[in-house]
């Protein structure tokens, strides 16, 4: 059943994010659109609550309970970034807006885009992880069963903060002239 309210959550997130941007873009109705924009937070509550009830009527912790964590920890770190993606987006391709910015491929400009990305990832983490540690106290039957995806998750973590972190270190910047070979 909880693997059921997880995916129809997921589903739902997609709907209200299209419904959302439909309804503000191609209906010319902003503040209909931004209800259904604001209604989109509610699905992971409704995951959460699936969740707890889930736990609360005896069930041992278990993958699908970290996957509810998961989905909502990718929410909390990376959702209001999907959120002004896709309305970049929409604006631009139904509503004649300008064309959202490309991001940059190089320089100062992407270390800063990169480190943000990580620490939207480490929010992420940290509230899945929590989650999940909390799903496995409310249980009694401990957290262990429910934190093993965790382990994965920490290497994907650590793996990302390496590569984000890496473009500190370029040295080039896309702003810079080129150099002029002179004839001798």
């Amino acid at each position: 059943m909880l693997l059921a309210v997880i995916a129809a959550c997921e589903i739902g997130f997609w709907v209200l994010l299209a419904a959302g941007m439909a309804t503000r873009y191609l209906f010319r109705l902003p503040k209909t659109g931004m209800i259904l924009l604001m209604m989109v937070p509610l699905v992971d509550v409704v995951m959460l609550v699936a969740s707890v009830i889930d736990i609360h009527r005896g069930a041992a912790p278990s993958y699908k309970h970290s996957l509810a964590a998961i989905f909502i920890g990718v929410s909390v770190g990376f959702g209001h970034q999907t959120l002004k993606w896709a309305d970049g987006w929409a604006s631009y391709k139904l509503a004649g807006g300008p064309r959202p910015v490309k991001p940059p491929k190089g320089g100062r400009e992407r270390a800063r885009r990169e480190r943000s990305g990580w620490f939207h990832h480490l929010l992420a983490y940290v509230v899945g992880v929590g989650i999940m540690i909390a799903l496995g106290l409310l249980s009694g039957h401990g957290y262990d069963a429910a934190l093993a995806p965790a382990g994965g998750w920490t290497v994907v973590l650590v793996i990302d903060a390496i590569v984000s972190f890496s473009y500190s270190f370029d040295r080039s910047d896309e702003n810079q002239t080129p150099r002029v070979k002179q004839d001798a």
